[in-house]
């Protein structure tokens, strides 16, 4: 008899697991892949930690967050700097004055100002209806139309006329010459990649692999309290009905050149490129000595019972299908939900680490 039994060995469950083992408690950890560390798993390639199921960049406002994963190892100082590719023109993300320098050949912010409230003006869109018409609310047509428009449809898989116009309540826009992407204080890549601080986190406890919850009905009698991390519908047979998300599908190639991109992420944002992003995966540890190189095109996808969920739909249909699979979670008494599927909503890894910390807390 373990006292806890978690339930997926990705950041959500490796905290819980490193917390309450500290505190001497025993657990033991499953996983139903093949692998620990979930979706920010990486794999060394060709001596490139690659990020299997996505770019991963960690940062944070909170100090106190900052230091809890520098315990784990070290973290570099990359900057999430992306590009955005649109036919054969080349801007700078997030939207800052780099970005409408090129756009418009200006040079001030007054200027930049100006010419995204004069856009807006001519649309005199008062209460927008979907994502267009809040998008264009926020930036203006140029920048809609280049940069978020085949970049968000592609992402997912509707025109963003069809898009409840919440999907952006916001747009990143700074009247700086500012490539940095986050606002956050603190962010970097832990250097040797995510595996390793996962595996640190579980140090001291046992962990099956290959072990699906739902095909050793023994697992639920294993253990005293159950932390479970994976779909909340999943847990309840889809009870109610499945819960929707968006995939995602990687295409992955290791390439004859040291250099392809010449920065770690690139964004498509024309509708006719079918991929949404390519990331170059050695530019995240500033790697120049590789004779090679892997690139990962991201192809927004889907999603259907047996995929693997990326981001949940929180429109209005989900959030209240998921609010009847929470009140079922509320009646377990040994079952606790935690995690972006076990909760259906998007976390930043500093969030997770958060969530994870107040619930070993409570516990």
């Amino acid at each position: 008899m373990y006292d806890y039994l978690i339930v997926g060995a990705g950041l959500y469950g490796a905290v819980c697991v490193h917390e309450l083992t500290k505190r001497g408690r025993n657990c033991l950890c499953i996983d139903k892949r093949p692998h620990i560390a979930g979706n920010i798993y990486t794999e060394n390639t060709e001596g490139i930690n690659v990020h299997k199921y996505g770019a991963h960049i960690f940062h944070t406002h909170d100090r106190a967050m900052w230091d809890y994963v520098n315990q784990f190892a070290d973290f570099n100082n990359y900057i999430n700097s992306p590009v955005a590719i649109y036919h054969d023109e080349l801007y700078n993300l997030p939207f800052n004055m780099n970005t409408f320098s090129k756009l418009w050949g200006i040079k001030t912010p007054a200027e930049a100002r100006a010419r995204i409230e004069a856009e807006k003006a001519a649309c005199n869109i008062d209460e927008p209806k979907n994502l267009e018409e809040q998008a264009i609310n926020l930036v203006g047509t140029t920048i809609y139309e280049k940069l978020v428009k085949g970049y968000t449809a592609k992402q997912w898989g509707k025109p963003c006329s069809e898009l409840p116009a919440f999907i952006i309540r916001r747009l990143p826009v700074r009247f700086t010459y500012d490539n940095n992407y986050f606002n956050d204080r603190y962010q970097g890549i832990p250097i040797g990649g995510y595996t390793a601080i996962i595996e640190k986190m579980l140090e001291g406890s046992e962990v099956r692999l290959n072990c699906d919850f739902f095909e050793d009905s023994s697992l639920r009698e294993s253990a005293k309290t159950i932390i479970y991390t994976g779909p909340i519908d999943r847990y309840f047979d889809y009870k109610f009905g499945p819960l929707e998300y968006r995939s995602v599908r990687f295409e992955t190639e290791v390439l004859t050149t040291d250099n392809y991109q010449g920065n770690a992420v690139v964004n498509y944002t024309d509708s006719e490129t079918p991929y949404t992003r390519i990331i170059e995966h050695k530019h995240f540890e500033f790697d120049t000595t590789s004779p090679k190189t892997v690139i990962s095109k991201e192809y927004s996808a889907a999603w259907k019972p047996g995929d693997e969920p990326y981001y949940s739909i929180n429109d209005e249909k989900n959030t209240a299908l998921y609010e009847k699979y929470k009140a079922l979670a509320e009646n377990e008494t040994n079952v606790i939900f935690g995690g972006r599927l076990g909760q259906y909503r998007y976390y930043d890894m500093d969030d997770v680490i958060a969530e994870a910390l107040k619930k070993v807390g409570e516990l």
